[in-house]
């Protein structure tokens, strides 16, 4: 029997908050899909080099709102991506106003959430970074 991942499918209360979070991460916009009947939009997003869909999040938005959403997506879990230099990544996140929940005070590991309360973990490429400030001192904020 042949099993294939396909992607995961997050629910989004704001579709262009949503987008711009994932894009701050570096995924892209792969493929938008307009159903007028249901009355909903997914909207799949890939990283860099993996636009063959099998590396997606699906985020689905309910034209007519989603008040069913959980008010913490903690039962969910988390996504993971693997980062090329997960300080890059999480100053960057910070700049642009992202908690970092988990800072990566190990050089290794953090945790972020979407705008839809969704935990991303990011996890270091290859060896963990050498440790380093401001990073190491760093608290972490919330749930992740």
């Amino acid at each position: 029997m042949k099993i294939e991942y396909l992607h995961t499918m997050v629910r989004v209360l704001d579709l262009k908050k949503s987008i711009a979070f994932y894009e701050l991460l570096g995924l892209k916009e792969r493929k938008r899909m307009e159903n007028e009947k249901g009355r909903f939009t997914l909207v799949f997003m890939c990283p860099p080099g993996q636009e063959d869909g099998h590396a997606d999040v699906e985020l689905t938005w309910n034209w007519d709102g989603d008040s069913g959403l959980p008010s913490d997506s903690r039962h969910f879990g988390h996504l993971a991506y693997q980062v090329e230099n997960i300080y890059e990544l999480c100053q960057h996140l910070m700049d642009n106003g992202v908690t970092i929940n988990r800072p990566p005070r190990d050089g290794h590991m953090a945790f972020v959430r979407s705008p839809d309360n969704i935990s991303v973990e990011l996890l270091q490429m290859g060896d963990s970074l050498p440790v380093k400030e401001p990073w190491s001192s760093m608290e972490n904020s919330g749930n992740w």
